[in-house]
């Protein structure tokens, strides 16, 4: 194959089909179907990731998955993946023990555009699992925290058992820099937070339309309805970031599995704006 038709990051410089070894280092459960990963690479990178990009981790003989980076970009001796256990590769990761190996390749893909941030109110918006690959760009707002006018995180879960990251949260909704709201789709009688899907809490949030830039990350329908609520609020198409999730195969925009009207998820993706792509929301793995 003539390397002239290859994307370039098959042209040059380490093989990126080619798992690196990389080490469990440790595991915790974070609900009853998802874990969390911190790994060690074989290599020491002196790039930190970009917020929303994804690894591809492997495990030997099972097959390999696309995973979202969720820690934090500025610790670089550690990789931080939440995995929902529902397939066979994401079942054999979760069950690594601290000290064994599994391949890892990327990081891959684009990342939440923090940078456009600065200087105006910031709205990030999960829906249950999707607040994973939110949680490093949320790290790198709260670490610039002077750069920006607000900070708002809205969080939603089907019920409280499924909420991530739970004491990080509390430590969040204790400062006084970051507005952290929490609502479920369904309560038990002792829950005292709010009832409802995640998209309700945008009318109840304070920013300037004008002055504001949403990340979005969840289930397609919230995203899309996220969408709506947030264009009635007044915000732009241009001012509003998805992270989308499709079939990634080979993470290098060779493969075509993830194609996405014009474009790859691996190579374009996951993290687009609004007005790129919103004709093509909706439409099953198009």
């Amino acid at each position: 194959m003539s390397t002239a038709i290859l994307p370039d990051t098959l042209r040059a410089g380490p093989d990126p089909m080619l798992p690196r070894l990389a080490t469990v280092r440790r595991r915790r459960r974070d609900t009853s179907q998802v874990w969390t990963l911190d790994i060690e690479d074989s290599v020491v990178s002196n790039e930190p990731f970009v917020p929303g990009q994804f690894n591809m981790l492997g495990v030997f003989g099972v097959g390999e998955v696309p995973i979202s980076l969720s820690g934090d970009p500025a610790v670089q001796d550690q990789l931080v993946h939440t995995i929902r256990a529902v397939g066979p590769v994401s079942k054999a990761l979760v069950r690594l023990k601290p000290g064994e190996v599994l391949g890892l390749r990327g990081p891959f893909g684009t990342g939440w555009p923090v940078s456009d941030a600065v200087g105006r109110d910031v709205i990030v918006i999960a829906g249950g699992l999707g607040l994973a690959p939110l949680r490093p760009a949320l790290y790198r707002l709260l670490a610039q925290r002077e750069r920006y006018r607000s900070i708002q995180l809205l969080y939603g879960t089907r019920s409280p058992d499924d909420i991530l990251f739970r004491r990080e949260l509390l430590a969040w909704r204790r400062r006084h820099d970051i507005a952290v709201e929490i609502t479920v789709d369904h309560a038990p009688a002792d829950w005292t937070g709010h009832v409802g899907v995640v998209t309700t809490l945008v009318s109840r949030s304070s920013f300037d339309p004008a002055q504001a830039i949403a990340f979005v990350c969840g289930p397609e329908i919230m995203m899309r309805f996220a969408i709506a609520a947030l264009g009635q609020a007044g915000l732009a198409d241009e001012a509003i970031y998805l992270s989308m999730e499709r079939n990634m195969q080979c993470a290098v925009g060779v493969c075509g599995h993830c194609q996405f009207g014009p474009s790859l998820v691996c190579r374009d993706g996951p993290v687009y704006r609004h007005d790129r792509v919103r004709s093509f929301l909706g439409v099953k793995e198009l």
